[in-house]
């Protein structure tokens, strides 16, 4: 649905080219919540500029379904991008416009009359929880509300694609959860493909398909969600999941780590190996027991992930087939040093 191939964005400074994105390739599957994190400065809102052309890229191409952005004339691309809702940090409401009113600029622009307007507007009204609002002036919102009039907006035209850039960091943790929430609902009830850029791991953990990894213009890696949380390959990425997920030891139990011993095992469950007595199968069938030193439970939009902490005791002859027999059960296991 929305392809970035060999995507490259420079620009001229006082100081010479700065090249914003390197040789881009992202593929964002029909249906798919696909998210770029990375830093600030990583390139990201560029990058998400680029996939509707308000940037138009140095080199490559850009798709949305069969069409080629990049390939298009000017009058062409304006016709498309009726195809592509986008939403920002600022919600960029026009303040002598009511809520109804807000919503009804895109349409007005393509010529739509009253009636047409109306039948439009009032479905997404309910869709995002507006309809007791519909008279009220961006004044009189909140910061989720506001949110929920962009995001209504950019639904006017019945897009089949929406950009997310950076949606929710203008907002406290509540309304966050509140607004990824009714993007989840529109993802479904739509089937709409939505690209969102964050630099938030929440936002990424609570509602993404997919991830990509941004830093210094480049993508230096990309998983599906539970990979990119349970095996995380470059440094950054480590960086990012450990800020996010609660599975760094406490100083005193890390006190207690050393290069021999019993080895202390770091263990994820996510979907159905969580609700199978694998742990209690572990001992019965391999004579292995397990001393847990730290548990949590982390919720990811497609199930419950469980992180445990335990020193695995007796029987280590059995040990690499019982951590096999996880293993093959869809469990995660790494040994992340040793105990006493």
């Amino acid at each position: 649905m929305i392809e970035l191939i060999n995507v490259s964005k420079n620009y001229l400074t006082a100081t010479g080219t700065l090249q914003a994105l390197k040789n881009i390739n992202l593929q964002v599957a029909p249906g798919q919540i696909f998210g770029v994190i990375g830093k600030s400065g990583a390139g990201k809102s560029t990058l998400i500029r680029c996939a509707n052309l308000l940037e138009k890229p140095t080199a490559g191409k850009v798709r949305i379904g069969n069409q080629e952005l990049t390939a298009l004339s000017e009058v062409e691309l304006r016709s498309v991008r009726h195809q592509v809702g986008m939403i920002f940090q600022h919600f960029n409401l026009l303040s002598s416009r009511t809520v109804y009113e807000n919503i009804a600029l895109p349409l007005e622009f393509i010529g739509r009359n009253k009636k047409q307007i109306q039948q439009t507007i009032m479905p997404l009204l309910e869709l995002t929880g507006l309809k007791e609002k519909k008279d009220s002036y961006p004044a009189q919102l909140s910061g989720g509300q506001k949110q929920r009039v962009a995001i209504a907006r950019a639904l006017a035209s019945q897009p089949k694609v929406l950009l997310c850039d950076e949606a929710t960091s203008a907002l406290d943790l509540h309304t966050t959860k509140t607004i990824l929430e009714l993007l989840k609902d529109i993802n479904k009830k739509l089937n709409l493909t939505i690209l969102l850029i964050t630099h938030e791991m929440e936002v990424i953990k609570d509602i993404c398909d997919q991830v990509a990894l941004l830093n210094n213009g480049e993508i230096i890696e990309q998983a599906e969600l539970f990979d990119f949380f349970t095996k995380p390959k470059t440094e950054l990425a480590q960086t990012f999941v450990k800020s996010c997920l609660k599975y760094e030891l406490p100083s005193f139990l890390q006190e207690k780590l050393t290069t021999h011993g019993n080895p202390v095992l770091r263990i994820m469950f996510f979907g159905e190996p969580a609700n199978q007595p694998l742990i209690a199968h572990l001992t019965q069938n391999f004579g292995i027991k397990l001393n847990i030193w730290q548990a949590n439970i982390e919720f990811l939009k497609k199930g419950t992930l469980g992180i445990m902490v335990a020193e695995a005791m007796s029987n280590q002859a059995n040990l690499p087939a019982g951590l096999a027999y996880l293993q093959q059960n869809g469990v995660f296991v790494e040994t992340i040093g040793y105990a006493h």
